[in-house]
């Protein structure tokens, strides 16, 4: 029976790799100590592995987010990282989920529509760019599982191209039209975006300077050396302290990088978060 369920899962996701079609959301709920009842959208493509909200990830985010923010996660994908920043900032803050993917933005469309006593989430289906433009999203899978954005059809990210073109926003600029009285209250900003964060955080620095959020980005394993130590160079210039972390979790112990070359000790894509620091106010 084992075998016959390892054959099927196995069928399920070559297809999943090699036919693009909408895999529903499927909804979970999970009785956390403190929270309780939090329901989860989780993806039915079967290549996406299950995601299990518990509260340590939520404590994690906890460190840096009080109720009545505003918390804004870019690349939020399905909502794993959005849920638990929302569950923080709670129903009387605001958090904005921003992903392009037009498959994974239903899903964390789902999820903004959970849990409206505990929380408040606005997904967005833009990407976060230099400035106002149209992007195609191309990913490595026919379900559209990963990917990124791309100013033309041949991408790094693969060879599954979706056929609408996606809309791209500065930031800053789309903060100050459509949030302007939540800009005093913005506590985090999370990135993640295939080796485009350093790109978000050039067009955003003035936002930065101004409100100092905390800021969580990835170092893409993908990156050049100069490319990572760049990333950390433009986040200390802002007067940030910078710290890699394992895992979003509130018992991971955080390292401080001293310098950019610190970045240089892993090759593979790591996380890392920055805090003003202490002699910036």
């Amino acid at each position: 029976m084992k075998f016959l369920e390892y054959l099927q899962a196995s069928f399920k996701r070559k297809k999943a790799r090699r036919i693009t079609k909408s895999y529903p959301p499927i909804i979970d709920t999970f009785d956390l100590e403190g929270i309780g009842k939090v329901e989860f959208a989780n993806w039915s493509n079967p290549l996406v592995e299950s995601f299990q909200l518990n509260s340590k990830m939520i404590a994690f985010f906890g460190q840096f987010i009080k109720p009545g923010d505003l918390a804004i996660d870019i690349g939020a994908n399905i909502g794993d990282t959005t849920v638990p920043i929302a569950l923080c900032a709670g129903s009387n803050g605001l958090t904005l989920g921003f992903d392009p993917n037009p498959y994974v933005y239903k899903i964390l469309e789902a999820n903004a529509a959970l849990n409206k006593d505990k929380t408040n989430i606005q997904p967005i289906p833009f990407a976060i760019s230099t400035k106002e433009e149209s992007y195609y999203f191309v990913s490595s899978e026919a379900s559209f599982g990963n990917g990124g954005i791309s100013t033309t059809k041949e991408s790094k990210h693969g060879k599954f191209v979706y056929p609408n073109k996606i809309k791209g926003v500065n930031l800053k600029k789309f903060l100050e039209e459509n949030y302007t009285e939540w800009l005093p209250k913005i506590s985090f900003i999370k990135i993640d975006t295939e080796g485009f964060d350093k790109e978000i955080l050039k067009s955003i620095s003035d936002l930065i300077s101004t409100f100092k959020p905390v800021i969580i980005a990835e170092s893409f394993g993908n990156s050049t050396n100069d490319e990572k130590m760049e990333l950390y160079q433009i986040i200390e210039n802002l007067g940030y302290d910078i710290y890699y972390f394992e895992d979003f979790e509130i018992k991971c112990i955080p390292k401080k990088l001293e310098n950019k070359k610190d970045m240089l000790q892993w090759k593979n894509t790591i996380n890392i978060y920055a805090v003003p620091k202490k002699n910036d106010g």
